[in-house]
């Protein structure tokens, strides 16, 4: 089953890595989804909005990222097991214990200079390639927290993983963010390109007729696919980003008009996900194949939370 999706934008500051979380989490937590996140931001933010900033300094110390697994595969031609850099029992949220982690690390960009340096994007596109095709067997879905900008590496996920979708703010710098991607999309087909999952605006003033505006016309071009739903710009999903070392629950972190916007979000990229693989619904039930295979990997690390 297609079930990849790589999340970015060519803008920065559009909330790509708050969706990314509250996406996972309300995955598991709603619809029983066993989800794996892959930081592929050298800020790492998604990884600190999962566990506390000690976990993950930890994980960075003790060489278990994405980029200590990259390194390994690609300047060192070494085996690694991308299991080994999986972190089960992140989020904070008491319901939601199927989210999954590969963190990252700010030696991301070091890595990324290196592979350009040496010449080894071909390596590095077909290490991108066995990692996905490895985890989608093993995972309902897997969300890939690409940065702005189009790196190598994004642009390995981009073209290996099953879909992309495009997080934007309704204002002008952000939505020429996504023409951007656009023309880089339309270059070289013959690589290969994931599938256009869906336009989703982000951090919206409902009451601004600027932003209906620009709703409106990201809504006219068929081509953005743009998702009914758009997140509202509030404080709580702000602080849905900052990573509790107490558990709360999904309600106190997501309430009211925002948690409604991210439950219906989910519910919707569950059905295009569903309408894109030609299978019928399945938004309320974890895959019995997943589970199984997700419990192979008792001896991931934990959060300690």
């Amino acid at each position: 089953m297609r079930n990849t999706i790589a999340v970015m934008n060519t803008k920065g500051g559009v909330g790509k890595s708050t969706i990314v979380s509250a996406l996972a989490e309300t995955l598991s937590c709603e619809h029983n989804k066993n989800v794996l996140v892959i930081d592929s931001d050298a800020q790492a933010s998604v990884s600190s909005m999962l566990m506390t900033v000690n976990d993950l300094y930890g994980l960075q110390r003790d060489g278990l990222t994405i980029v200590d697994y990259l390194v390994a595969r690609i300047l060192h031609d070494r085996p690694a097991d991308w299991a080994d850099y999986v972190v089960r029992d992140v989020s904070d949220v008491d319901d939601a214990r199927s989210v999954y982690l590969i963190p990252s690390d700010m030696q991301l960009t070091l890595f990324e200079r290196e592979v350009s340096k040496e010449a080894l994007h071909t390596g590095l596109r077909r290490t991108i390639a066995d990692v996905l095709q490895k985890v989608r067997p093993v995972f309902d879905i897997v969300l890939i927290d690409c940065p702005p900008g189009l790196s190598v590496l994004t642009e390995s996920w981009l073209r290996e993983a099953d879909f992309h979708l495009s997080p934007t703010k309704a204002d002008y710098v952000s939505v020429c963010g996504l023409e951007v991607f656009r023309r880089f999309k339309a270059l070289n087909p013959e690589m290969g390109f994931a599938e256009n999952l869906g336009v989703l605006v982000n951090m919206r003033d409902l009451s601004s007729l600027v932003d209906t505006e620009y709703v409106n016309w990201l809504r006219s071009n068929p081509e953005n696919r743009c998702f009914e739903i758009s997140i509202p710009r509030v404080n709580a999903l702000q602080d849905a980003a900052r990573f509790q070392p107490q558990q709360r629950s999904y309600g106190a972190k997501y309430p009211g008009q925002v948690g409604q916007a991210i439950r219906t979000l989910c519910k919707e990229l569950l059905l295009r996900l569903e309408a894109a693989n030609g299978v019928g619904a399945s938004v309320d039930t974890r895959s019995s194949e997943s589970a199984a295979q997700v419990g192979e990997f008792e001896g991931m690390p934990r959060a300690a939370g």
